[in-house]
Formats: C-alpha cells, sequence, structure tokens
C-alpha cells in the first residue's frame, strides 16, 4: 500500500460498545478504512466480545482515558444524557466525533456541542442511519428533480412493536423524551436533511403515556406521539411515533411526500426493521425505484471515517442541520 494512504488511516476509539456500538465498529473494520486502537465500555464483557472485529485495541477504562490517547477520532455510542458531554469533552481534545443519536437531549445541548465543533474546526456526525438507505437516496433524487410539482404533503412513521429494554429510556432527565427522541428523532432529521434546512412552522403535537394524554413532559415519556407541521410554509406533514404500539407487525415504517404531479414513498417492508421499498406514484398507479436487501446499519459510520480519511478532522457545516432538528424536537415537546 501507497506510504501516503496508510498515514491518512485515521485512529479510532469506541466509547461504548454494546449491541449498536459493536454494530457499527464491526461496520468501520470490515471496510478497512481506519485503525481501532482502543475500546471503553463498563460491561467487561461487552469490551472483550468487540476485540473479535478489533483484536489489536486497547481496553480502557474511560473516555477520558480514550481520548488521552493518540486518536483521530472517536465513536461515542452511551446513554442518550451521556452524548452531549462526552461529544464536547473530545472535542474540545481535538477528535472528530461521531455520536449516536441523539446528539443532545434538547436543543440548548445540540447547539453547544455543533458551536465547540467549530471552534475548534472538528469534523461532527451524528448515527442518522436512514439517509444512506438506498431507498432513502432514491426519494431524495425524485424530490430534487422536482419531477412531483407543488409538493404539498408529507407522512412520516415509525412506530416499533416493542419499543427500549434500559430503564434510563423512560426516565426524561437521562433520554430527553421517548419515543419522539428514540425514533422521531430520525424522522426529523430526514426531513430537515431531505429538504436541505428548511423552515418548519405550525408545529402542534400531543405525546401519550400508556393511552393517557401527557401533561408534563418533563415527569413522563411518551410512548405514543403525533405532530402535525408546515414546512417551507406550503407542505402539511405529518409525523407519528410509537412504542410497542399493537400495529400487527414489528415494525412500521414510512417517508413519503406528495406534490402536484405525483408522490413517492420509502416504507419497510413486510413489517421489517431492514428492508425497504421506495416507490414512485402516478394516480393509481405505482412503480418501484429502489427495492429490498442492502446491508446499511453502519453506513453513517463507515461514510464518517472516509470523510476523516480523505479530507482531515475539519468541520463540515452541515453539522448545523443537527440544530435545525432538535429544534423541531423541542416544538413537538412544547419546550421554551
Amino acid at each position: 500500500m501507497d506510504e501516503t494512504l496508510v498515514e491518512r488511516v485515521p485512529k479510532l476509539g469506541f466509547i461504548g460498545v454494546g449491541w449498536i456500538g459493536r454494530n457499527r465498529l464491526e461496520a468501520i473494520a470490515k471496510e478497512n478504512i481506519a485503525d481501532i486502537k482502543a475500546i471503553s465500555d463498563p460491561n467487561a464483557e461487552y469490551a472483550e466480545e468487540a476485540l473479535q472485529f478489533a483484536p489489536n485495541a486497547a481496553l480502557l477504562p474511560s473516555l477520558d482515558a480514550l481520548i488521552a490517547t493518540d486518536l483521530d477520532g472517536v465513536i461515542i455510542a452511551t446513554p442518550s444524557a451521556l452524548h452531549a458531554a462526552q461529544s464536547i469533552e473530545a472535542i474540545e481534545k481535538g477528535k472528530a466525533v461521531f455520536c449516536q443519536k441523539p446528539l443532545g437531549r434538547n436543543a440548548e445541548e445540540v447547539k453547544e456541542v455543533v458551536q465547540k465543533a467549530m471552534e475548534n474546526d472538528v469534523l461532527l456526525s451524528v448515527d442518522f442511519s436512514y439517509r444512506f438507505t438506498n431507498g432513502i437516496k432514491a426519494l431524495k433524487a425524485v424530490l430534487d428533480s422536482d419531477e412531483l410539482g407543488e409538493i404539498y404533503g408529507g407522512n412520516l412513521v415509525f412506530h416499533n412493536a416493542y419499543g427500549p429494554d434500559k430503564s434510563w429510556y423512560f426516565d426524561p432527565k437521562l433520554a430527553g423524551g421517548g419515543c419522539v427522541m428514540d425514533l422521531g428523532v430520525h424522522l426529523v432529521d430526514l426531513l430537515v436533511w431531505l429538504f436541505e434546512n428548511p423552515e418548519v412552522t405550525e408545529v402542534s403535537s400531543q405525546l401519550f403515556s400508556k393511552g393517557k394524554l401527557i401533561v408534563n413532559t418533563d415527569q413522563q415519556v411518551e410512548d405514543y406521539a403525533v405532530a402535525q407541521m408546515l414546512v417551507k410554509g406550503s407542505i402539511a406533514v405529518q409525523m407519528a411515533c410509537s412504542w410497542n404500539l399493537p400495529a400487527g407487525v414489528d415494525a412500521v415504517i414510512e417517508v413519503s411526500f406528495y406534490g402536484t404531479k405525483g408522490g413517492v414513498s420509502f416504507k419497510n417492508v413486510n413489517g421489517s426493521f431492514y428492508d425497504f421499498i421506495t416507490e414512485r406514484f402516478d394516480g393509481t398507479s405505482r412503480k418501484a425505484i429502489s427495492t429490498p436487501g442492502e446491508n446499511w446499519g453502519g453506513k453513517a459510520g463507515v461514510h464518517w471515517a472516509e470523510e476523516l480519511a480523505s479530507k482531515g478532522n475539519s468541520f463540515n457545516p452541515e453539522a448545523y442541520n443537527y440544530v435545525k432538528s432538535a429544534e423541531i424536537l423541542d416544538l413537538i415537546y412544547k419546550r421554551g
């Protein structure tokens, strides 16, 4: 291998290697685009299991120990309450950061992280993995082509029949919210990304816990939520998400938009969390423009590592999209 290319292989560390962190580690390791130097997790079993994908990595006791080593970037997959503070700690040490969603529990936390990344000129990215599916890429190509005419409607849906299995998800101080923060965050990110940081106004929402309308989101997390938004002053978007909904399948996932000349829809197949089809609608007819079968789960992390390798550790202004998404989430939660 060319020596100059070897010098550009980024040295990475992972903090948190439960299921999602280990999956991202495996995806990056399989692409052979980075040197995984260090792993840290309070669960020794998780840390040991992760070594199968990075056998030469050092097992370290903490984030402090990890970022004190000679690393170019850090991948953070810890509980949500830690994301903002850990990201800032790594950023202030000059490390590029790839963080699990949400980047922060509210817009204030997200703004602080993005501001720190800009001030320290480091690469910051969040694991919004659905952006990297072939189906969403095909949907975006249709939107960007203007072939739908004037877009006036959209549906965003993410129902998970099972819900989370960690107790901190149900503590609003630790999680920042319930199913909207866990699942709706992906939908809001796609909305912001697909329409390139649009103005979003007239947000209204209803949040429920165990079938009862929530009065105070500081005291309860929602397991069912609906929201209505006006995008770019003329697109009415409806969003719904939930945990443990009796929908008859494992998951219901949809991103659809409708215009004066047709529609386009990204949907999961047969209740799958992983298989999607994207279809172009014309009246009562439909045509598939992307079909299931890809392995997309770790692509966001791979993209971040590739950008770090090819362009170096410098701030990407696309990170400001995370702030817009967090501001929309705050409106849904009626914060401030």
